[in-house]
C-alpha cells in the first residue's frame, strides 16, 4: 500500500505551544524550539521543501524569500496585517495568503482603551511620579488633573472589526461614538449600532478622542499631519493602534511639545522599533511596543485560526480568511 507523504508546514517564528495541536497530528511541522527563533544558517539548512510558510508580521517575506521555497503553496500569516509580505509577487506564483483577522479583534480593541485611560487618568504618569518619589503624596488637590471619558466624543477612523469592537467599548464608557470608512454604514446598521457618519474633517473638529484603526495603503499614509492636527481640538487626544505610518510622527510630536493637543496612545510607529526620541520625553503620551495581541488567550486563539486556515486551505471544509 503507498502512503501519501505528509504536507510539510514550516513555522517561522517562536510563540505559544498551545493551538497548533491539529498541524501536528495531520502534517510534518518543523518549528523552533520553545523561546528560540531559527537563525539564517538553520533555515537554510531545513532546505525550501515545504507546501506552507507560517510566518509573522514582522518577518519579511519577499521576493527572495518566496523562491527559497519552490514547492510553496500557501503563506500563513500569524497577524491581521500583511504588509510583510509582497503578496503580489506571491499570488503571481499562484501562493495563497492568508491571515488572522478574528482572533485579533477584542485584545486590540482592548489596548485602545487601555491607552486612552492612560492619557485621560494619566495613569502612567502617576505611576513613574510614585516610583520616582518612593510616595503616594500629591503636590496639590488639583496636582494631575485628568479628564472624563463620559460624555465627550470618540472619532473612529477604520471602523471594521476592530474599530467597532473599539466603538462599544468608548459607548460603554458613555461615549459618542462617530465614524468615518470609505464605504458608508446602512441608515439601518448604523442605527443598531449607535453611531453616526462623519466626514474626516468633522472627525478632526468635532472630537475629543480621535481613534485610528484603517489599514495601511497610500491613502491612509501619513493622514494624520500638520495640517488635519490643526483642524483638532486642543484637548485632543489621539490614539494609534492600526499602522506608525498613517501618523506623521514629527508633526505628532510637535503638536504634543507644543501642547497644540492634549495627548496620544501609541502601540505603533512610523519606523517600527524606531520612534522619534523626542517621545520618550513627553509626559503627554503612553506608549505600548506593538503589543495589541500580545495576551496568552489572544495568541492561542490566533494559532487556531492560523491552524484553521492551513486546513482548510489543504483540505477544505473550513472556511480560509484569504489575503487577495
Amino acid at each position: 500500500m503507498i502512503t501519501t507523504p505528509k504536507k510539510r508546514i514550516l513555522i517561522v517564528f517562536d510563540t505559544v505551544q498551545e493551538g497548533f495541536e491539529e498541524l501536528y497530528e495531520r502534517y510534518d511541522v518543523v518549528r523552533p524550539e520553545p523561546g528560540k527563533s531559527f537563525t539564517q544558517e538553520e533555515l537554510e539548512a531545513l532546505g525550501g521543501d515545504f507546501d506552507v510558510i507560517a510566518t509573522e508580521f514582522s518577518i519579511p517575506v519577499t521576493k527572495d524569500y518566496i523562491d527559497r521555497y519552490p514547492h510553496l503553496k500557501m503563506i500563513a500569516n500569524y497577524a491581521v496585517g500583511y504588509n510583510n509580505i509582497d503578496i503580489a509577487y506571491a499570488h503571481s506564483k499562484g501562493i495563497a495568503v492568508s491571515n488572522t483577522p478574528k482572533s485579533v479583534v477584542m485584545p486590540t480593541a482592548e489596548l485602545t482603551l487601555a491607552l486612552l485611560l492612560s492619557c485621560t487618568r494619566r495613569v502612567a504618569e502617576w505611576d513613574r511620579t510614585m516610583r520616582r518619589h518612593r510616595s503616594s503624596a500629591k503636590s496639590g488637590l488639583d496636582a494631575g488633573m485628568g479628564v472624563d471619558l463620559c460624555g465627550k466624543t470618540v472619532g473612529i477612523i477604520g471602523y471594521g472589526n476592530i474599530g467597532k469592537a473599539a466603538g462599544r467599548l468608548y459607548q460603554a464608557f458613555g461615549m459618542k461614538v462617530l465614524y468615518y470608512k470609505r464605504h458608508r454604514l446602512s441608515a439601518e446598521e448604523e442605527q443598531q449600532l449607535g453611531v453616526t457618519y462623519a466626514s474626516l474633517d468633522e472627525i478632526y473638529s468635532e472630537s475629543d478622542v480621535i481613534s485610528l484603526h484603517t489599514p495601511y495603503n497610500p491613502d491612509s499614509h501619513h493622514l494624520i499631519n500638520a495640517e488635519s492636527i490643526s483642524k483638532m481640538k486642543p484637548n485632543a487626544i489621539i490614539i494609534n493602534v492600526a499602522r506608525g505610518a498613517v501618523v506623521d510622527e514629527a508633526a505628532l510630536v510637535e503638536a504634543l511639545r507644543t501642547k497644540r493637543i492634549a495627548g496620544a496612545g501609541l502601540d505603533v510607529f512610523e519606523h517600527n522599533d524606531n520612534p522619534l526620541p523626542e517621545l520618550y520625553d513627553l509626559e503627554n503620551v503612553s506608549m505600548t511596543p506593538h503589543v495589541g495581541t500580545q495576551t496568552y488567550d489572544s495568541r492561542v486563539k490566533m494559532a487556531r485560526e492560523l491552524s484553521d486556515n492551513i486546513i482548510g486551505f489543504l483540505e477544505g471544509g473550513r472556511s480560509v480568511s484569504l489575503v487577495s
